[in-house]
């Protein structure tokens, strides 16, 4: 790190610049020894503003013009709303001045990760007779459904009507708690081609006895 300029330094400077004699006398208190101090203080200022536009100039130290990084890369996010915090501000312009994204399974998967879900992703194929076992794969829409792909958030979303605990005609049949920034940000990067459907139904909560229960869960068709 260049170190900050001293008015001291810059008044040193400009008196080795004076001419000599009885004309220029720099004495200490003299007028023209204040007047050059008045002049090293302007000099220093303009000296350490330059060095702090360095700063300025990296996101990561950046403190005057954050709110210029921010615009520049569409901050604050329409999906995750503003950050909180110098530090978490820098970090978001950073994501997304070194985002390069992309339309793989890690990717989409590391979208949700990023904002602090845990998901799955699952993927469609059509039914093919003669390719596909009968019983074993589902009777899938057409071709078409090869460009439905599908993520679930993992972990209890959803708040389901029990008999004994919940109270009829108060308690809804089923209360989900919407990750409406998650439903966002994947539909954003989802490929325009494809159909997204957000699941909320943790495929994890479905099983008895070790078998997956294949029951409809709440879905969201998204984009």
């Amino acid at each position: 790190m260049i170190a900050a300029a001293k008015a001291a330094d810059y008044a040193a400077q400009l008196a080795q610049l004076l001419p000599r004699g009885l004309a220029w006398p720099d004495d200490a208190g003299s007028t023209l020894r204040r007047l050059l101090d008045g002049l090293a203080g302007a000099f220093a200022g303009a000296h350490n503003r330059g060095l702090k536009l360095l700063e300025e100039a990296d996101p990561r130290t950046t403190l005057e013009l954050l709110a210029e990084w921010e615009a520049m890369v569409g901050e604050p996010d329409a999906c995750s709303g503003p950050a909180e915090g110098l530090q978490r501000r820098r970090q978001r312009v950073i994501a997304k001045l070194t985002a390069r994204g992309g339309q793989s399974r890690a990717f989409m998967l590391g979208v949700a990760t990023a904002l602090g879900y845990e998901a799955e992703l699952f993927e469609y194929r059509p039914f093919v007779a003669g390719q596909s076992q009968a019983g074993a794969q589902a009777l899938n829409g057409g071709a078409t459904v090869r460009f439905t792909w599908r993520m679930a958030i993992l972990g209890p979303r959803i708040t389901w009507f029990r008999a004994g605990a919940s109270q009829a005609g108060l308690d809804p049949l089923a209360a989900l708690d919407r990750a409406a920034d998650f439903e966002c940000a994947i539909a954003r990067a989802a490929p325009a081609h494809t159909t997204l459907i957000v699941g909320y139904t943790d495929p994890r909560l479905l099983e008895v006895g070790g078998v997956r229960l294949k029951i409809v869960g709440l879905d969201i068709r998204v984009g």
